[in-house]
């Protein structure tokens, strides 16, 4: 199966671009405003920290299970095409995978993978999945528990 969020790209780059516009417009408004003179500050701290804030949980998800590896990919979205950052990939067997679990935070989600290495080390990987929408992220659940149940078949038997 393979599954990603690229269609919330678009969003992603108009809530930035809405973001900046507000920040400018705060900017001249208060400049003219005798009486919010000390309050540009704080409001220019707070706008900068929506976009800290939004820029972590933006980002780019791709799942692929197809064929004999599980590819994980995470980026950032915006300037992908020119920077390579934020950049985290995890590939490996069917056979490694160990667990799986989505933590869901109030503004954050993530997907944390437990995959056993054949040398007996285990790693433990986390990955943006905030804009994933649920569908997509139920069938990433189903493909995970379908690889954990034939890997435990493949234990025991």
């Amino acid at each position: 199966m393979r599954t990603d969020n690229r269609k919330v790209k678009n969003t992603v780059v108009s809530i930035y671009f809405i973001l900046i516009v507000f920040a400018i417009l705060f900017l001249t408004v208060f400049k003219s405003l005798d009486f919010l003179k000390d309050e540009i500050f704080f409001v220019l701290i707070g706008l900068f920290i929506v976009l800290v804030v939004f820029h972590s949980i933006a980002g780019y998800f791709e799942y692929d299970s197809d064929g004999s590896k599980i590819i994980v990919l995470n980026k950032g979205l915006l300037l992908t095409e020119y920077i390579n950052y934020r950049e985290r990939k995890l590939e490996f067997d069917r056979s490694e995978l160990a667990g799986y679990k989505i933590k869901n935070f109030i503004i954050y989600k993530s997907l944390v993978l437990l995959v056993k290495k054949s040398n007996g080390k285990s790693i433990k990987e986390r990955f943006n999945v905030t804009l994933v929408k649920k569908r997509k992220l139920k069938y990433v659940k189903q493909s995970l528990r379908k690889n954990l149940k034939e890997n435990l078949k493949r234990k025991q038997g």
